[in-house]
Protein backbone atom coordinates (compact mmCIF):
# COMPACT_ATOMS: atom_id res chain seq x y z
CA UNK A 1 0.00 0.00 0.00
CA UNK A 2 1.09 3.67 -0.94
CA UNK A 3 0.48 6.23 1.06
CA UNK A 4 0.79 9.99 0.30
CA UNK A 5 0.31 13.14 1.74
CA UNK A 6 -1.38 16.02 -0.13
CA UNK A 7 -0.96 19.78 1.21
CA UNK A 8 -4.20 21.68 -0.39
CA UNK A 9 -2.71 24.70 -1.13
CA UNK A 10 -5.61 26.14 -2.17
CA UNK A 11 -9.75 24.45 -2.40
CA UNK A 12 -8.86 23.93 -5.76
CA UNK A 13 -4.77 23.30 -6.06
CA UNK A 14 -2.86 20.90 -4.28
CA UNK A 15 0.83 19.43 -4.03
CA UNK A 16 1.36 15.54 -3.51
CA UNK A 17 4.52 13.46 -2.53
CA UNK A 18 4.63 9.78 -1.46
CA UNK A 19 5.60 9.15 2.13
CA UNK A 20 8.22 6.70 3.40
CA UNK A 21 6.84 6.82 6.86
CA UNK A 22 5.52 8.76 8.95
CA UNK A 23 7.32 9.78 12.52
CA UNK A 24 4.94 11.36 14.25
CA UNK A 25 1.99 13.19 14.71
CA UNK A 26 0.39 15.64 17.49
CA UNK A 27 -2.41 18.01 18.26
CA UNK A 28 0.09 20.57 20.08
CA UNK A 29 -1.62 23.33 22.32
CA UNK A 30 -1.43 25.76 19.06
CA UNK A 31 -1.83 23.62 16.16
CA UNK A 32 -1.64 19.86 14.24
CA UNK A 33 2.00 19.20 13.34
CA UNK A 34 3.11 16.06 11.42
CA UNK A 35 6.72 15.14 11.03
CA UNK A 36 7.04 12.65 8.03
CA UNK A 37 9.47 11.24 5.79
CA UNK A 38 8.69 11.62 2.03
CA UNK A 39 10.34 10.12 -1.08
CA UNK A 40 11.91 13.37 -2.77
CA UNK A 41 11.68 16.01 -0.44
CA UNK A 42 12.95 13.42 2.85
CA UNK A 43 11.96 14.45 6.15
CA UNK A 44 8.88 16.98 6.38
CA UNK A 45 7.48 19.14 8.95
CA UNK A 46 3.97 20.17 8.38
CA UNK A 47 2.07 22.29 10.49
CA UNK A 48 -2.04 22.67 9.96
CA UNK A 49 -1.36 20.29 6.90
CA UNK A 50 0.91 22.70 5.37
CA UNK A 51 4.25 22.27 4.39
CA UNK A 52 7.00 23.85 6.54
CA UNK A 53 10.24 22.67 5.50
CA UNK A 54 12.04 20.01 4.15
CA UNK A 55 15.18 18.33 4.23
CA UNK A 56 15.73 18.85 0.40
CA UNK A 57 14.59 22.88 -0.08
CA UNK A 58 14.85 24.19 3.53
CA UNK A 59 18.62 25.58 2.24
CA UNK A 60 16.24 28.51 -0.10
CA UNK A 61 13.79 29.53 2.65
CA UNK A 62 16.48 30.16 5.37
CA UNK A 63 19.39 31.75 3.85
CA UNK A 64 17.08 33.95 2.12
CA UNK A 65 15.48 35.11 5.17
CA UNK A 66 18.61 36.04 6.95
CA UNK A 67 21.26 36.98 4.40
CA UNK A 68 19.63 39.79 2.86
CA UNK A 69 18.72 41.44 5.84
CA UNK A 70 22.32 40.60 7.35
CA UNK A 71 23.84 41.73 4.96
CA UNK A 72 22.47 45.19 4.02
CA UNK A 73 23.05 46.09 7.92
CA UNK A 74 26.23 47.33 9.06
CA UNK A 75 27.00 45.82 12.46
CA UNK A 76 23.77 43.61 12.56
CA UNK A 77 25.33 42.13 16.64
CA UNK A 78 21.61 41.87 18.03
CA UNK A 79 18.99 39.60 16.17
CA UNK A 80 15.42 38.32 16.83
CA UNK A 81 13.58 35.38 15.09
CA UNK A 82 10.12 35.60 15.58
CA UNK A 83 8.65 32.00 14.71
CA UNK A 84 11.28 29.33 12.92
CA UNK A 85 11.13 26.71 15.75
CA UNK A 86 12.92 24.35 13.19
CA UNK A 87 15.88 26.74 13.55
CA UNK A 88 16.85 27.04 10.04
CA UNK A 89 16.92 30.90 10.12
CA UNK A 90 19.18 30.66 13.60
CA UNK A 91 21.58 28.26 12.09
CA UNK A 92 21.55 30.95 8.61
CA UNK A 93 22.28 34.16 10.99
CA UNK A 94 25.03 32.72 13.29
CA UNK A 95 27.57 32.19 9.95
CA UNK A 96 27.88 36.02 10.76
CA UNK A 97 30.31 36.39 12.78
CA UNK A 98 29.69 40.15 13.68
CA UNK A 99 26.09 38.88 15.79
CA UNK A 100 26.79 38.64 19.14
CA UNK A 101 23.47 37.51 20.66
CA UNK A 102 20.25 35.90 18.25
CA UNK A 103 17.03 35.45 19.89
CA UNK A 104 14.44 32.55 19.01
CA UNK A 105 10.81 32.99 20.28
CA UNK A 106 8.79 30.29 19.70
CA UNK A 107 5.34 30.11 20.58
CA UNK A 108 5.06 26.79 19.93
CA UNK A 109 7.53 24.47 21.87
CA UNK A 110 6.77 20.93 20.27
CA UNK A 111 8.22 22.67 16.68
CA UNK A 112 11.46 23.17 18.40
CA UNK A 113 11.26 19.81 20.19
CA UNK A 114 10.76 17.40 17.46
CA UNK A 115 13.52 19.69 15.21
CA UNK A 116 15.95 19.06 17.12
CA UNK A 117 15.04 15.26 17.24
CA UNK A 118 13.97 14.83 13.36
CA UNK A 119 15.57 17.88 11.47
CA UNK A 120 18.79 18.09 13.37
CA UNK A 121 20.51 19.58 10.35
CA UNK A 122 18.44 22.24 10.18
CA UNK A 123 17.93 22.82 13.98
CA UNK A 124 21.70 22.40 15.00
CA UNK A 125 22.53 25.75 15.72
CA UNK A 126 20.02 26.29 18.58
CA UNK A 127 22.17 24.76 21.32
CA UNK A 128 24.43 27.41 20.17
CA UNK A 129 25.92 29.63 22.67
CA UNK A 130 25.02 32.99 20.88
CA UNK A 131 21.21 31.63 20.67
CA UNK A 132 18.95 32.07 22.87
CA UNK A 133 15.66 30.18 22.80
CA UNK A 134 12.63 31.53 24.08
CA UNK A 135 8.72 29.42 24.26
CA UNK A 136 6.76 32.47 24.32
CA UNK A 137 4.30 34.67 22.33
CA UNK A 138 6.41 36.26 19.70
CA UNK A 139 4.16 39.09 19.31
CA UNK A 140 4.06 39.46 23.05
CA UNK A 141 7.85 40.01 23.02
CA UNK A 142 7.67 42.54 19.84
CA UNK A 143 5.23 44.56 22.35
CA UNK A 144 7.84 44.54 25.17
CA UNK A 145 10.66 44.91 23.34
CA UNK A 146 12.04 48.82 22.77
CA UNK A 147 14.64 49.86 20.79
CA UNK A 148 16.69 46.90 21.65
CA UNK A 149 17.43 44.71 18.00
CA UNK A 150 19.54 45.16 15.02
CA UNK A 151 17.70 43.00 12.55
CA UNK A 152 14.01 40.88 13.04
CA UNK A 153 13.01 38.59 11.01
CA UNK A 154 9.73 37.19 11.20
CA UNK A 155 9.43 33.52 10.23
CA UNK A 156 6.03 32.39 10.45
CA UNK A 157 3.49 30.04 8.94
CA UNK A 158 0.89 31.52 6.94
CA UNK A 159 -1.80 34.21 8.15
CA UNK A 160 -4.24 31.28 9.80
CA UNK A 161 -4.03 29.94 13.61
CA UNK A 162 -1.49 31.68 15.86
CA UNK A 163 0.55 33.36 12.81
CA UNK A 164 -2.66 35.52 12.36
CA UNK A 165 -1.42 38.46 14.50
CA UNK A 166 1.67 38.43 12.75
CA UNK A 167 0.55 39.80 9.76
CA UNK A 168 -1.28 42.59 11.10
CA UNK A 169 -0.32 46.70 10.78
CA UNK A 170 0.08 46.96 14.46
CA UNK A 171 2.80 43.90 14.86
CA UNK A 172 4.65 45.80 12.16
CA UNK A 173 4.37 49.32 14.35
CA UNK A 174 5.60 47.31 17.43
CA UNK A 175 8.37 46.29 15.11
CA UNK A 176 9.46 49.23 14.34
CA UNK A 177 9.74 50.51 17.72
CA UNK A 178 11.56 47.27 19.02
CA UNK A 179 14.30 48.10 16.66
CA UNK A 180 17.14 49.75 17.14
CA UNK A 181 17.43 53.31 15.13
CA UNK A 182 19.02 51.76 12.21
CA UNK A 183 17.37 48.88 12.54
CA UNK A 184 15.99 46.56 9.47
CA UNK A 185 12.98 43.75 9.72
CA UNK A 186 12.17 40.92 6.84
CA UNK A 187 8.98 38.73 7.12
CA UNK A 188 7.84 36.23 4.83
CA UNK A 189 5.30 37.19 2.87
CA UNK A 190 3.87 34.12 1.54
CA UNK A 191 3.12 33.89 -2.85
CA UNK A 192 1.48 36.18 -5.49
CA UNK A 193 -0.38 33.66 -7.50
CA UNK A 194 -2.88 33.01 -4.64
CA UNK A 195 -1.86 35.77 -1.99
CA UNK A 196 -1.58 38.31 -3.95
CA UNK A 197 -4.19 40.51 -1.91
CA UNK A 198 -1.64 39.49 1.20
CA UNK A 199 1.16 40.91 -0.49
CA UNK A 200 -0.64 44.14 -1.31
CA UNK A 201 -2.06 44.52 2.22
CA UNK A 202 1.65 43.62 4.17
CA UNK A 203 3.40 45.79 1.41
CA UNK A 204 0.90 48.95 2.29
CA UNK A 205 0.97 48.77 5.98
CA UNK A 206 4.93 48.36 6.05
CA UNK A 207 5.10 51.34 3.75
CA UNK A 208 2.85 53.37 6.02
CA UNK A 209 5.57 52.54 9.14
CA UNK A 210 9.04 52.23 7.73
CA UNK A 211 10.74 54.82 5.09
CA UNK A 212 12.50 51.70 3.37
CA UNK A 213 10.53 48.85 1.62
CA UNK A 214 11.06 46.36 -0.52
CA UNK A 215 10.04 42.77 -1.81
CA UNK A 216 12.22 40.34 -2.73
CA UNK A 217 11.87 36.75 -3.87
CA UNK A 218 13.13 33.26 -4.16
CA UNK A 219 12.05 29.62 -5.93
CA UNK A 220 11.16 27.32 -3.04
CA UNK A 221 9.08 24.21 -4.81
CA UNK A 222 7.17 22.95 -1.97
CA UNK A 223 5.70 26.28 -1.25
CA UNK A 224 2.60 27.13 -2.46
CA UNK A 225 3.03 28.23 -6.71
CA UNK A 226 6.95 27.69 -5.90
CA UNK A 227 7.47 31.41 -6.13
CA UNK A 228 7.88 33.28 -2.40
CA UNK A 229 8.15 36.79 -1.69
CA UNK A 230 9.96 38.19 1.77
CA UNK A 231 8.86 42.29 2.23
CA UNK A 232 12.01 44.06 4.11
CA UNK A 233 11.64 47.68 5.71
CA UNK A 234 14.29 49.33 7.04
CA UNK A 235 14.77 52.65 9.11
CA UNK A 236 18.07 54.15 6.98
CA UNK A 237 19.91 50.97 4.95
CA UNK A 238 18.44 50.08 1.39
CA UNK A 239 19.18 47.02 0.71
CA UNK A 240 19.69 47.78 -3.19
CA UNK A 241 22.50 50.07 -1.99
CA UNK A 242 24.73 47.07 -0.89
CA UNK A 243 28.06 47.20 -2.83
CA UNK A 244 28.38 43.65 -4.00
CA UNK A 245 32.44 43.41 -3.24
CA UNK A 246 30.69 44.39 0.45
CA UNK A 247 28.91 41.79 0.66
CA UNK A 248 30.57 38.59 2.61
CA UNK A 249 30.89 35.20 0.71
CA UNK A 250 29.19 32.65 3.01
CA UNK A 251 28.70 28.97 3.12
CA UNK A 252 25.17 28.77 1.02
CA UNK A 253 23.77 27.17 -1.50
CA UNK A 254 21.44 29.30 -2.76
CA UNK A 255 22.36 33.18 -1.42
CA UNK A 256 25.41 34.99 -2.96
CA UNK A 257 26.11 38.33 -3.40
CA UNK A 258 24.79 38.55 -6.76
CA UNK A 259 21.66 37.17 -6.07
CA UNK A 260 21.46 39.81 -3.09
CA UNK A 261 20.97 41.72 -6.26
CA UNK A 262 18.82 39.81 -8.26
CA UNK A 263 15.98 39.08 -5.92
CA UNK A 264 14.75 42.17 -5.59
CA UNK A 265 14.46 42.38 -9.80
CA UNK A 266 10.63 41.16 -9.19
CA UNK A 267 8.64 39.60 -12.03
CA UNK A 268 6.55 43.02 -14.21
CA UNK A 269 2.82 40.99 -12.08
CA UNK A 270 4.58 41.23 -8.46
CA UNK A 271 6.06 44.41 -9.31
CA UNK A 272 2.43 45.96 -10.06
CA UNK A 273 1.32 44.63 -6.93
CA UNK A 274 3.48 46.81 -4.83
CA UNK A 275 4.12 50.05 -6.58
Amino acid sequence: MELWFTEKQTPVFGITAKIRETLVTEKTEFQDLAMIDTEEFGRMLVLDGMVMTTVKDEFVYHEMMAHPALCTHPNPKHVLVVGGGDGGVIRETIKHPEVEKAVLVEIDGKVIEYSKKYLPEIAGALDNPRVEVQVADGYMHIIESKNKYDVIMVDSTEPVGPAAPLFERGFYQGIYEALKDDGIFVAQTDNPWFKADLIQRVNKDVKEIFPIVRVYGANIPTYPSGLWTFTMGSKVHDPLEAKESKIPELDTKYYTPRIHKAAFVLPKFVEDLVK
